[in-house]
């Protein structure tokens, strides 16, 4: 009997906020691999807020998906065939494998993960793309120092959790922003923030003035906006800004907003600097290492929000522009 593999592909381009009618989802024989090649079944897809960005066609720092093309994701699955001398049936695996049960390897940015260590889904949050991402946008760009007052923006989710711990790990105090009290309470009470400030009930600049007295060490923003112009209000001399991503931009159908305060960069001699996470490649396996320590120590969690079913893919993604999840959002394939 043949397996049928189900996939997502980009019909259109979409304009604002994704539409289900932008997607194919089509159907077609498994593959079987040749010499050099092995066929992952994928478990659990990685929805991030990247994926706008990679529909849109222009320049940017990665091509964007073709129309016709299966949907760039990022995923982890089990090899169940294999032909390839470094990669054997049964390797739990990770890597660019699309949203489609299965997917076809010549192992190029593929790498092998420990199942038995942790669950599948912290191989493509914590200790995946978005973790990479906290740990080399803080460390790396941000270079935050003992008792400095760190602020990130979409702190509830997969990259902000990861960017508030590492931060007081690092000595620092963590000021978290995100939507809703229920999310504020948990970047409090579960992830250790010393404060958080809920944008849509409350004031962000008055917050960050009193949450910040001596302002803002290091910005990590994720969501750009309004929210942008408040931290660069409120600055320390020196402050670090670091551009991890704009999800408020990312579905305008104007012109970006861009930041009317930045003039304050200026008169604080800070600094404002964009981070793409794969500039860092080289270094992921120390920082997977080091995180995972941190994990095993109990200094760090880590938290999945799961999403069963294949075909709720479309459904499930806009949950990341509508601030619907909490932690790393990720879709089960079953």
């Amino acid at each position: 009997m043949s397996l049928t593999n189900r996939q997502f592909r980009l019909a259109e381009r979409p304009v604002g906020l994704p539409k289900e009618s932008g997607w194919n989802r089509t159907e077609e024989p498994v593959q079987q691999p040749e010499d050099g090649q092995f066929l992952v079944k994928v478990e659990y897809i990685s929805l991030d807020p990247a994926m706008r960005g990679w529909m849109n066609e222009g320049k940017s720092y990665i091509p964007p998906v073709g129309i016709g093309e299966v949907m760039r994701a990022l995923a982890v699955g089990k090899v169940v065939a294999s032909k390839h001398p470094k990669f054997n049936e049964g390797d739990a695996v990770t890597g660019a494998f699309g949203v489609q049960e299965y997917a076809i390897s010549n192992g190029e940015g593929v790498n092998r993960v420990d199942a038995s260590l942790a669950p599948l889904p912290i191989y493509i949050g914590t200790l995946g793309m978005p973790g990479m991402t906290a740990y080399f946008g803080l460390l790396e760009v941000g270079e935050p120092k003992e008792g400095d007052t760190v602020v990130v923006s979409g702190a509830a989710g997969a990259v902000g959790t990861i960017v508030g711990q590492i931060a007081k790990i690092k000595g620092c105090r963590v000021v978290g922003i995100a939507g809703g009290k229920g999310k504020c309470d948990l970047l409090v009470n579960e992830f250790g923030f010393d404060a958080a400030i809920d944008y849509k009930a409350d004031d962000v600049y008055k917050g960050l003035r009193e949450h910040c007295p001596k302002g803002i060490d290091v910005y990590f923003d994720n969501v750009g906006g309004d929210i942008l112009d408040a931290a660069l209000a409120n600055l320390a001399m020196g402050a670090r800004v670091v551009i991890c991503g704009a999800i408020s931009q990312y579905n305008t159908t104007g012109e970006v907003k861009g930041p009317k305060n930045y003039m304050s960069l200026l008169v604080n001699r800070a600094s404002m600097k964009g981070m793409v996470v794969m500039d860092y490649t080289k270094n992921f396996g120390k920082a997977a290492v080091e995180m995972a320590g941190w994990l095993s120590a109990g200094k760090m969690k880590s938290r999945e929000h799961v999403v069963e079913g294949f075909d709720q893919f479309h459904d499930a993604l806009l949950m990341l522009f509508r601030g619907e999840n909490t932690g790393k959002l990720v879709l089960k394939v079953s």
